[in-house]
């Protein structure tokens, strides 16, 4: 089965190791994850499988972190078949604004675009001495969506807002 943990705390150093070594203690495999800290805080999403059998345990090792001011929610990961038929990587740029991260998730959410991961930031913008916000967004698409037309849907959010397609790494 899968787990999919969630955690917060005061950034330090050997959080990652507390909860690898729960995760190793109880017969867990660490999948994938996403791991930052942002505003001194540590925040993180891990993705693991462990046994039926195991899980019961390795829940309540995790939640024992709580006692070591880790923050932890669990929660079973759910099995389901692929519903969507391709993945696309796209780069958004614009002058930042307060609300644009709610246009971008709205117009995707419009036109039925799963987000499958989301990262932003804002920046300042050397030449005009402005902030730029940037997204690297990661989208599945079924079907019967082009990408041609989520571009557009974003394009048209404002004309300083730049989308860009991002190849694939033929290395990775």
């Amino acid at each position: 089965m899968e787990l999919i943990i969630t955690l917060v705390a005061d950034d330090r150093p050997g959080i990652v190791e507390q909860v690898a070594l729960v995760v190793a203690r109880h017969g867990g495999n660490w999948q994938e994850s996403r791991l930052a800290t942002l505003a001194d805080k540590f925040a993180g999403i891990v993705r693991v499988s462990v046994a039926e059998a195991d899980h019961a345990d390795l829940e309540a090792g995790l939640l024992a972190l709580r006692e070591e001011s880790v923050v932890v929610q669990v929660a079973r990961g759910a099995s389901r078949a692929a519903l969507l038929t391709r993945r696309q990587t796209l780069s958004v740029v614009g002058n930042d604004r307060p609300g644009i991260v709610r246009e971008v998730s709205q117009a995707l959410a419009a036109a039925e675009v799963n987000v499958v991961e989301l990262a932003t930031t804002v920046e300042s913008a050397s030449m005009s001495g402005g902030v730029l916000f940037r997204a690297h967004l990661e989208v599945g698409l079924s079907a019967h969506q082009s990408v041609v037309d989520v571009v557009a849907a974003l394009e048209g959010l404002s004309p300083d807002l730049m989308i860009d397609l991002v190849e694939p790494d033929p290395h990775s």
